[in-house]
């Protein structure tokens, strides 16, 4: 049966092609308030109410009250405007079907939190700025200073798309993974920890990487009382939401020398705003939220949609289903 697909996702004229020729035998709507990021909140669109597929970033409220909708895929891996009791009642109570994009976004911030990772062990940022300040040969610090991956201890804190990928990359250095999450089941080359276990892996950690999502449980989730059981030294790791750190405390922890170095993708409130001390905290590194990105990004969303969306035509298992 023919579907109207509404969509306020703003794709390159060749993805755009792509979604044209992958939804043919439907009726693709674009709505009049599309937009290119994938991070702003859509408004609300009287195309919608005539829909039975969403793709973008509806507004959570319209697609709660719109009778016809029944599947929304967003075209991020991180839904907070969606995950409230009252948007997931709705749909599961009516049948709906609501998406991410996790599968697209999962390997590329995994490789982003990696590569830190090793340039961090490695010294590489140091010699860098070498290159750009002094021209110094800093061979005796820089040498002695790196360390390997091999044999350290990583948690991480939460553990969906993400982590799984981060542990997949991990492995071959022979790391003890360790995972934080609500779920304790057990999981191939990781060990899983429940929440009142926290404090202990902590002080035991060499990295700490943040994988959390934004809701009211997790908000501040590292806070000072948890970054003081940090094991000195250790360094921290956020591509999860800016939400989920207290960043005055985390700073604190850097000034302090409790958190040797930690790299930030994700603020509470972006952009960063550049008088923020964050900038100039020593050992602070930072990425303006590029950590999921990839040059295919849009090309990848498009593929993912179409994958679902012949699944959803045919009552078959959908990819990245979160309700």
């Amino acid at each position: 049966m023919p579907l109207t697909i509404w969509c306020n996702a703003k794709f390159s004229d060749a993805d755009t092609r792509l979604l044209v020729e992958g939804t043919r035998g439907h009726r693709l709507v674009f709505s009049d308030f599309a937009s290119a990021n994938v991070l702003s909140a859509g408004r609300a669109d009287p195309a919608l109410e005539e829909a039975d597929v969403a793709l973008g970033q509806p507004d959570p409220a319209q697609c709660v009250t719109a009778r016809r909708l029944r599947w929304v895929e967003v075209t991020t891996a991180g839904y907070t405007r969606y995950d409230t009791p009252e948007f997931k009642e709705e749909f599961r109570s009516r049948g709906r079907a609501f998406t991410n994009m996790s599968a697209v976004f999962a390997d590329s911030c995994a490789q982003h939190v990696l590569a830190m990772m090793l340039a961090l062990g490695r010294r590489l940022l140091d010699s860098h700025r070498d290159q750009l300040t002094d021209h110094g040969w800093h061979y005796a610090e820089r040498r002695y200073q790196s360390r390997r991956l091999t044999g350290q201890n990583v948690l991480l804190l939460g553990y969906g798309a993400i982590g799984r990928r981060l542990a997949e990359l991990l492995a071959p250095f022979h790391l003890n993974v360790q995972a934080v999450r609500r779920q304790v089941r057990s999981e191939r080359g990781v060990r899983i920890l429940p929440e009142e276990a926290v404090s202990t892996a902590l002080s035991q950690a060499d990295h700490v990487v943040n994988l959390l999502p934004d809701n009211e449980s997790t908000r501040n989730y590292v806070n000072a009382r948890r970054l003081a059981c940090c094991k000195p030294g250790a360094r921290f790791y956020n591509v999860g939401r800016g939400t989920t750190v207290d960043q005055r405390a985390l700073a604190e922890a850097l000034r302090s020398g409790r958190i040797a170095e930690a790299y930030l993708d994700v603020f509470e409130v972006e952009p960063l705003p550049p008088e923020d001390p964050l900038w100039t905290t020593p050992n602070c590194y930072i990425t303006p939220h590029t950590a999921g990105g990839r040059a295919d990004q849009d090309t990848a969303i498009v593929e993912h949609f179409l994958r679902n969306l012949a699944a959803f035509s045919r009552g078959e298992p959908m990819i990245d289903r979160v309700v």
